[in-house]
């Protein structure tokens, strides 16, 4: 929650307690210009040790609660038939309303099974923005994963609440243009997360579940980030304030056919879900679990993850879980504008996310912006964040580099792991470097993978930009 204080200043309050603590450390600038060097200029492939702040990501790397610690200890560790997965079924079926429900080891993997039983080549996906390993999976059967945004959803900066919303009458036109059995289904992510983490509306979810019900298309809704977006739908839309994140949770579950998320974010747990109220479908998918995950009541999970993530689905609901992150991240958005810094705005429900193209304009996309500022971060501060930009598109069939529409760069910010002081440190780093980004350049490639590069690709610094860096840094603050 934030609570006003007596100078009238608002700050986001921790509504937990530390009870377990992690060493982190802050290694000197040098030491940090190596471990970039050696990391090919990829974040993902910075080790922690070298790493003060790990902002690369909310996934899997949030605290669990005291209860979920118990869950695990007290998990039935069967093989198949454990009353843990039943616990965790009863839990779904509580919060999300759904009565059939299947344990996947991560989100990926859900992206994976659903396009393989539903859809095929040449089929069509729409959805309100791709994610990047959602779009690999649906591409690897020969689909395309074709975006129907709003005409708000790239403008970085913005007061529409709403950027994660689908335009209604682009789905409309799509479904007519190549017709409904070229369409398997229609894909809903909450909230958006290569927008900037960016919610969709009730009514707009409205809309379109009425659209896809009458085309007779099943509507699946990625819930990775869904208490975010129910927060967020709570804060800023007519008629919900007075709801509970409980309540819009499962209304927002009602309207989709299908359900999947990854468990490692709002869950705070290793895992992933699969589920749905339509039998039909869940038997669809049911029998090819066992080939790429594990028995019907695992799942790929271990069944003392599953005990965590049944007490997890039920915390995640609760308004000081669920909006922990997002008082965060509207705190460091708001010290960020004070200071003129390019941050995507409104705040969303995911990180606060560095517009990269205004932050660096001398730097053309081909040249990965977003990544070159996402190191360059690091070399200021020890901060690890991410490149969500053309670096983290894949290329074309004729091997062309194909240009993202954002060029962002994303600091996740984990729930119940990290302190106002963190935050107040990040911005002081992000605006030191600001006032130095000249001397910021581009990236080139010296590995390549074939695709999503952005996780094992290595680059280097164009006229080794990070040496000016670091000793400019080192100049005016000092070794660390």
């Amino acid at each position: 929650m934030s609570i006003k204080l007596s100078t009238g200043k608002e700050i986001p309050i921790e509504m937990h307690k530390a009870r377990m603590v992690q060493k982190i450390w802050l290694t000197l600038v040098e030491q940090r210009l190596k471990a970039i060097e050696e990391a090919g200029y990829n974040t993902f492939l910075l080790k922690t040790k070298d790493i003060f702040l790990d902002m690369l990501t909310d996934s899997g790397v949030n605290a669990m609660s005291d209860n979920q610690f118990a869950g695990m200890i007290k998990a039935d560790d069967a093989y198949a038939g454990s009353m843990t997965f039943y616990e965790f079924a009863e839990a779904v079926e509580d919060v999300l309303g759904y009565k059939y429900v299947m344990n996947v080891h991560q989100g990926r993997a859900a992206e994976h099974l659903i396009p393989k039983v539903f859809a095929k080549s040449g089929d069509v996906i729409p959805t309100n923005y791709h994610f990047t390993t959602t779009k690999a999976h649906i591409e690897l059967i020969g689909a395309v994963c074709l975006e129907i945004y709003t005409d708000e959803a790239l403008k970085t900066e913005s007061t529409f609440p709403f950027k994660g919303n689908m335009d209604p009458q682009k789905l409309k036109d799509t479904i007519k243009k190549y017709g409904r059995d070229k369409i398997p289904f229609v894909r809903m992510e909450a909230t958006t997360n290569l927008l900037g983490g960016q919610p969709f509306s009730m009514e707009n979810l409205r809309e379109i579940t009425r659209i896809c019900n009458e085309y007779g298309i099943p509507l699946v809704l990625d819930g990775s980030l869904i208490c975010e977006d129910a927060y967020l739908i709570k804060q800023r839309q007519k008629g919900y304030e007075n709801k509970t994140v409980a309540e819009i949770v499962k209304e927002m579950c009602s309207l989709a056919d299908l359900f999947y998320m990854s468990g490692r974010k709002n869950t705070c747990v290793r895992g992933g879900l699969i589920a749905t109220n339509n039998e039909e479908l869940f038997e669809k998918i049911k029998p090819w679990l066992p080939v790429y995950e594990g028995f019907f009541t695992y799942g790929g999970m271990s069944m003392r993850e599953i005990g965590a993530m049944a007490v997890g689905v039920r915390e995640m609901v609760d308004p000081d879980v669920a909006g922990c992150t997002i008082k965060q991240i509207k705190y460091f958005v708001k010290r960020l504008v004070e200071t003129r810094i390019p941050v995507v705005t409104p705040p969303g429900g995911l990180a606060c996310h560095l517009d990269a193209k205004k932050f660096l304009p001398h730097i053309p996309q081909t040249q990965y912006p977003a990544g070159a500022l996402a190191a360059a971060l690091y070399i200021a501060s020890g901060i690890r964040s991410m490149e969500r930009g053309t670096l983290s598109m894949d290329r074309d069939k004729e091997g062309n580099e194909v240009l993202s529409d954002l060029e962002l760069t994303r600091i996740a910010i984990p729930r119940r792991v990290y302190t106002m002081s963190h935050i107040e440190y990040a911005v002081d780093r992000i605006n030191w470097l600001y006032k130095h980004r000249d001397l910021i350049k581009g990236l080139k490639f010296v590995y390549e993978p074939p695709v999503l590069r952005f996780f094992l690709g290595k680059l280097e610094a164009i006229d080794n930009w990070g040496r000016s860096l670091c000793e400019a840094f080192e100049k005016e603050l000092g070794p660390c």
